[in-house]
């Protein structure tokens, strides 16, 4: 293999970069009890850090981050975390749709990311009871 940047994950799918600050900045912001300014701060930051990751980053980075996102939707699942239970469900379905499509690339994502699959799985199907989704 050549010395090149493997790239292959950046295609998967453009929810994760369009979808996930916003998510993560209110689970994060519920975390703090931040209000709508700190909100609006929060999901610019949240903005930035995604962009850096797919820019300047790698897959290994890419993965720690969907896996700081796991955390914090299976801690508002779970009950153990305040957050908003619509943000955790977006978050959760963008992550685990994600992580479905590492089966198709090259590389060991697909089976490091076993873990964080089965507890989405649980995650979601807890947030569709709570927040009163169906299946989509």
């Amino acid at each position: 293999m050549s010395g090149r940047r493997r790239l292959d994950w950046l295609g998967l799918t453009p929810e994760p970069e369009r979808e996930l600050p916003m998510a993560v900045a209110a689970l994060r912001a519920s975390s703090h009890g931040a209000s709508g300014g700190r909100q609006e701060e929060l999901a610019a930051t949240e903005r930035r850090r995604v962009e850096r990751l797919i820019l300047r980053g790698g897959r290994h980075s890419w993965l720690r981050y969907l896996a700081e996102v796991t955390d914090l939707v299976t801690g508002v699942a779970a009950g153990s975390r305040a957050g908003d239970p619509a943000a955790a469900l977006l978050a959760a379905e963008v992550v685990l749709d994600h992580h479905h499509m590492l089966i198709g690339l090259p590389g060991p994502g697909y089976g490091r990311t076993a873990q964080d699959r089965t507890a989405l799985e649980s995650a979601v199907r807890a947030l569709r009871t709570h927040t009163g989704t169906g299946a989509g």
